[in-house]
């Protein structure tokens, strides 16, 4: 846990040095779930993004938009309810880890004496889900009244192609459910465990969707290596898109067709697996959607596009054809290519939304106008192929908009703490808003909650248009379900 304490104070350091004004500009959002109100147009300021660079008026909007990505280290070590609940948490979590490796010595050191095993608690990175690996601390059984009242979520373990255990949970809404469209979400690399994508996992389940989050090989609580010393995470980037292709299989497989990595990796720990997806009974195989950020935003363009012309066949055991029906990547989708010999084709072949940050990583202000066409590469691309797709740059975004990572520089997640939960933010609610529209636009059938509005949601420009950003274009083309073509390529300007 050391590079991880290392890690905090450093955030911490970074937080309470910088200063910031915006917290009090951020519209708020009591309730995620309702679109914020429209700022009137007398109060916006539309000039900016209209300035050359280094004149006096481009270095206040930019340096006013930049401050956006201290928004959440600011809120949060600056709210002891927060503080307290991460830390409460993180011990929560270091103690359900210890207990697996209790119960189950495999997992750390123990392993058969054909392999040696990679767990520690250093690695995977986040495997303890403790402190900034936590996710939202406010999101856990326990703690959120979610789980009691609004979803039953059963985690499952199963092997990856090359015999690697993978943990994850399978979600659906509680009662007598059947029927339901559904989506598998990606982990980002390095960083990023499965419970900093709780948040879209929940507001979908709340939309009437059966869910399954997973971690990748190399990633949280599940296998660092193979048995035969194969690579997860960034080290072996393929993890991402052939783990996403693992996990819909098990997501699909049923007692009639069971899972088959589990049978042919069987023999390679005593650790009990999940033969099948306890929730198989719900879901309409019809109906399947993905969703991934960062790197698995790449895995979720590479999966989207088997079986196109250009791309690889599908290479899931379960279905003989690829079973996507609708694609989201959170920084974000990736231009259509060939592959590199490395990495297979990204070829459009379903109707996919992009989501992009404005910062990225390195979350460094801009010196020099942008192009502002630069990150509509993918939107271009499937604009070409005639597909249905969207793609926006959230303003004064970071990389990191997308994955809970308390006390990472990115604009505010968790202004205040109402009835134990965080309420309120900038760029999550946009990214939530956006991303349940467009499943709801291509998964949802007539008389389903979100059928109707889908479209609405989609062109509800007004209400979000703050949160666009000035310095890269968005833009959008796809049919409504009246048949009308939804082209604008600048959203922010207008439509």
């Amino acid at each position: 846990m050391r590079h991880l304490a290392i890690l905090t104070a450093c955030l911490l350091l970074l937080a309470c040095g910088s200063e910031s004004d915006s917290l009090t500009n951020a519209p708020p959002s009591p309730n995620p779930d309702v679109q914020p109100d429209p700022v009137p147009v007398g109060q916006r300021d539309t000039l900016c993004g209209t300035y050359e660079a280094s004149t006096p008026e481009f270095i206040q909007c930019e340096l006013t938009n930049f401050a956006r990505v201290s928004e959440a280290p600011l809120e949060q070590v600056t709210n002891p309810v927060f503080m307290l609940r991460l830390l409460q948490q993180s011990l929560g979590n270091l103690g359900s880890y210890a207990m697996r490796a209790i119960t189950d010595p495999s997992w750390l050191l123990a392993s058969p004496p054909s392999s040696v095993s990679l767990n520690t608690p250093l690695t995977p990175l986040c495997g303890t889900h403790a402190l900034p690996c936590a996710g939202d601390p406010f999101r856990y059984p326990g703690v959120d009244s979610f789980y009691e009242n609004e979803a039953d979520v059963e985690p499952v373990v199963f092997y990856d192609r090359d015999c690697a255990r993978l943990s994850g949970r399978v979600w659906k809404p509680k009662g007598d459910v059947s029927n339901l469209p559904n989506v598998v979400i990606l982990n980002g690399s390095i960083q990023a465990p499965e419970p900093l994508y709780w948040w879209m996992a929940q507001a979908l389940v709340r939309s009437g969707y059966a869910v399954m989050t997973f971690d990748p090989r190399g990633q949280g609580r599940s296998d660092q290596q193979t048995p035969a010393f194969g690579q997860g995470t960034n080290i072996n980037p393929a993890v991402f898109w052939e783990g996403l292709v693992d996990a819909i299989d098990f997501f699909r497989s049923t007692p009639d067709t069971p899972y088959p990595h589990n049978l042919t990796c069987a023999a390679s720990y005593a650790t009990v697996t999940t033969p099948f997806n306890p929730q198989h009974a719900v879901l309409d195989l019809d109906r399947l959607g993905i969703a991934g950020h960062s790197l698995g935003a790449t895995g979720v363009s590479v999966v989207q596009s088997y079986g196109a012309v250009g791309a690889e066949p599908w290479p899931g055991q379960i279905d003989s054809i690829n079973p996507v029906k609708v694609a989201v990547g959170w920084d974000s989708l990736n231009s259509p290519n060939s592959g590199d010999g490395d990495t297979p084709a990204v070829v459009p072949r379903v109707p996919a939304m992009g989501q992009t940050s404005e910062y990225g990583i390195l979350t460094m202000p801009y010196r020099e106008v942008p192009d502002p066409e630069a990150k509509l590469g993918a939107f271009r691309g499937w604009q070409q192929a005639s597909l249905p797709v969207m793609e926006f740059t959230i303003r004064g975004s970071t990389h990191f908009e997308w994955s809970q990572i308390p006390l990472f520089p990115t604009s505010s997640w968790c202004p205040e703490v109402v009835d134990n939960r965080c309420v309120g933010g900038w760029g999550r609610p946009m990214a939530e808003h956006y991303s349940l529209a467009w499943f709801d636009r291509w998964l949802k059938r007539a008389g389903e909650v979100g059928f109707a509005d889908a479209d609405s949601r989609l062109l509800a420009d007004d209400a979000w248009r703050e949160r666009f950003s000035f310095h890269s274009r968005s833009a959008r083309d796809f049919p409504s379900r009246n048949g009308q073509r939804q082209l604008c390529t600048d959203i922010l300007d207008g439509c």
